[in-house]
């Protein structure tokens, strides 16, 4: 079980137990565990003025007092939940009677006091205080994660709303039946693509987060495909491949909805039993790790067991080397390297030996160290050509498909009732699946990094389930030529299996980031629903995608928004506070202009102008939340810092809602249409330049202060310092929040924190 993030010297050392698995309870709870550590953490030394032990006082009764309101929400949140009332109403109660003491314990009356061991201290009962904090922390904690409990239970009330509704879809015999379910169907689903998307965000762990992202993205494209599917198999009802085809997107519809509830509550369930094996990738670096281990002690690992772990690697890449498209050159280099570091291995256990029967030895001899680097630059240099071998493949594949022959030939063939060319083009179909199911393989196994790998599997699965789709759809269309519901139907499909190689040539790209020291976790955002992808009235939004002649002339225009992009996330890296509020809004920004720019060049998942428009209308919502920081931010500023502050704020915002009357503005034609896409970019462009350069600003003047001793607080911090103010019937009644009472909990939980004493 993880603890809180509390920790800290002296008596300060807070474990509450409980597991915190998201960025918005640990950010919460942090300047809380700062502040009552400084409190507990006094300097022994110091001087017991009357103005000191006055401070003192002061901040008891400030804690006790946002204690009572915090617990005053919790209880509203208990009294609305009979599930949690018990537990949540013990942790208020823990919550209130340690506020009281901490209150008590410093109400000093006189200027010196003793603890239990003789040493001055503005404390009545040093212990005491301890043990109080302690108590407040974790009833603190207990009741934030019980909060949270009820944001799980909502997306978990959400997705089974889903699924009764998923399975009316599944029954329905006519057509008009279905598009009245459809459209409640539309209207769940935005709201569960709502509350998971806030979820992923949230996610203190990266793999959960790939994994929730991967699952997400399932449930957009499939909804679609559900669409066209469904209508489909009620125009042909007696068409075997028709149903075949629908039933296979429902299937992975439940599937993806089953994910994400595994993650949200953190469940391992019997569908899950198939944990993917580990990684090359990483099987060299925990067996460099046990190598280089080797020169701190000698018996930090048996021979037996380094020399077990090579031989499971080298097994392993026999992926590489039983590959039917691996070329003869390849295998055999990777046969050579494999043999090279088992020789370098071996060579390295008979000096290890040598050293370990040598009385005198404790740590690596010369001749020792020497052979630890052998070893660990001769897996390296397997790790390398490994790499070298899966990339080449990967854009060789690339290529190979970039033009969708096959894809043309089945909807060719199938719109001419040429059942025997169908067949044809599915069998070389069923081929470059396959190639392309092996190359996922090669590349999970060089990615880099966990949310890299879980990225590799999701498409593996994807082209696995979505090439026999494609089958079945184009099977339809040649027994019903003229169905132009079918014909449709095979189109949808055909563009998810476009979406997913484009979706790959990005995960490349990020594959060959990580392996050069680049930062290769650049996500694009994905923001569900999409317009036009979940219509009510099932009538397709006719959403433009630019011609050539666009597309090359807004490309430049595109490529100077990727550069804006680079230099954003160049600055971001420079934080070392990645998860800084600032800094992730940033992240968030900056993902959705690179999203912006890959529709310039024809890729990603922005595929017409209308999810551009979407997507530029979402960026500058982000925007102005990254204002509306910033703004609590320069509060706490003097003189210069505040004034450039406001000052470059009020652009950020001002190109913010430009993008945002531009995004939303209504236009008819190819030319205004083509106008407004320009305009869009130009917009981000010039959010980014204002955002480039305030991240730097912001950077430096946090780190002004924290030299000069004097703490800024944290972003929940500057929006909450003014919320001292009684708590109001609207707010204990969850209105004006987020309706969980978890948002008006932070909100009482900023009352808890007080300045530090200078």
């Amino acid at each position: 079980m993880a603890s809180s993030p509390c920790g800290s010297g002296g008596g300060g050392n807070f474990d509450c137990g409980l597991e915190i698995q998201t960025r918005s309870v640990e950010q919460t709870l942090i300047p809380l565990v700062s502040q009552i550590t400084t409190l507990i953490n006094h300097k022994d030394k110091l001087k017991k003025t009357e103005k000191t032990l006055r401070a003192i006082q002061r901040v008891g009764q400030a804690v006790s007092v946002a204690v009572s309101r915090f617990v005053a929400v919790g209880e509203a949140i208990a009294a609305e939940n009979e599930d949690l009332k018990d537990e949540m109403g013990l942790a208020c109660f823990e919550a209130r009677r340690a506020g009281t003491a901490i209150a008590q314990l410093t109400n000093v009356s006189g200027p010196e006091q003793c603890d239990g061991d003789g040493r001055n201290t503005v404390f009545s009962d040093r212990t005491g205080m301890v043990k109080a904090a302690r108590m407040l922390l974790s009833s603190v904690t207990k009741v934030l994660v019980l909060a949270d409990c009820i944001v799980i239970k909502q997306i978990i009330s959400s997705r089974n709303k889903v699924l009764v509704t998923l399975e009316q879809l599944e029954r329905v015999s006519t057509f008009q039946e279905f598009v009245q379910i459809f459209s409640q169907f539309g209207n769940e689903m935005v709201e569960f693509a709502h509350l998971t998307g806030d979820r992923q965000n949230d996610l203190k762990d990266e793999k959960k987060r790939s994994r929730m992202a991967a699952a997400r993205a399932v449930l957009e494209k499939c909804t679609m495909m559900l669409l066209t599917a469904s209508k489909t198999c009620l125009r042909h009802p007696d068409c075997d491949s028709a149903r075949m085809n629908k039933e296979a997107v429902f299937q992975r519809m439940r599937l993806a909805l089953e994910q994400v509830i595994e993650i949200v509550t953190d469940a391992r369930s019997s569908g899950e039993a198939k944990i993917p094996p580990v990684s090359i990738n990483a099987g060299i670096k925990d067996f460099k790790v046990k190598v280089e281990g080797l020169r701190d002690s000698l018996f930090c690992v048996s021979c037996e067991a380094l020399l077990a772990q090579l031989e499971a690697l080298v097994d392993k890449t026999e992926d590489f080397t039983d590959s039917a498209y691996t070329s003869h050159e390849q295998r055999e280099t990777i046969i050579q390297l494999c043999q090279a570091t088992r020789r370098e291995t071996r060579q390295l256990i008979n000096t290890w030996r040598q050293a370990q029967q040598s009385l005198k030895a404790s740590e690596a001899t010369e001749e020792m160290e020497l052979s630890i680097l052998k070893t660990c630059q001769s897996v390296s240099d397997l790790r390398r050509e490994l790499h070298k071998v899966a990339v080449r493949r990967a854009s060789d594949l690339l290529k190979l498909h970039s033009d969708h022959l096959v894809l043309q030939a089945l909807k060719a063939s199938g719109g001419d009732g040429n059942l025997e060319a169908v067949a044809d083009y599915a069998g070389t179909l069923t081929e470059h699946k396959e190639q392309l199911l092996e190359t996922c393989r090669l590349l999970c196994h060089i990615s880099g990094s966990e949310p890299l790998e879980i990225t590799c599997i999701h498409a593996e699965e994807t082209f696995r389930v979505i090439g026999p789709q494609i089958i079945s759809a184009a099977q339809t269309l040649a027994l019903h030529p003229t169905s132009k519901i079918a014909k449709e139907n095979l189109d949808v499909f055909c563009e998810a299996w476009e979406s997913q190689l484009c979706d790959m040539a990005i995960l490349l790209k990020e594959i060959n980031d990580v392996f050069e020291g680049r930062r290769g976790d650049k996500k694009t955002y994905l923001s569900l629903p999409r317009p036009g992808k979940h219509s009510a009235n099932l009538k397709t939004i006719k959403a433009a995608k630019l011609d050539a002649e666009e597309q090359t002339t807004i490309a430049k225009l595109g490529l100077e928004l990727c550069l804006h992009t680079s230099d954003l996330d160049s600055e971001v890296e420079r934080w070392d506070e990645q998860d800084h509020e600032i800094v992730r809004l940033c992240q968030i920004i900056s993902s959705m202009a690179y999203s912006m720019y890959l529709f310039t060049r024809g890729e990603g998942l922005l595929k017409t102008t209308l999810d551009l428009f979407h997507q530029a209308e979402v960026l500058s919502d982000q925007g102005l939340k990254l204002c509306s920081i910033l703004r609590s931010f320069s509060k706490q500023l003097l003189d210069e810092d505040k004034m450039l502050i406001i000052s470059e704020t009020e652009k950020l915002a001002a190109s913010c809602q430009q993008l945002q009357i531009c995004a939303k503005t209504p236009v008819q034609g190819k030319s205004a249409i083509f106008q407004k896409v320009d305009s869009c970019i130009q917009n981000t462009k010039g959010i980014l330049t204002v955002v480039v350069f305030l991240l730097p600003t912001c950077k430096k003047i946090l780190r002004k202060f924290k030299s000069d001793g004097s703490g800024l607080g944290s972003p929940q911090h500057w929006r909450d310092k003014q919320l001292n103010t009684p708590v109001s019937e609207e707010t204990l009644n969850g209105k004006g929040s987020n309706g969980f009472g978890l948002k008006s909990l932070e909100q009482h939980m900023a009352n808890l924190t007080f300045l530090e004493s200078k």
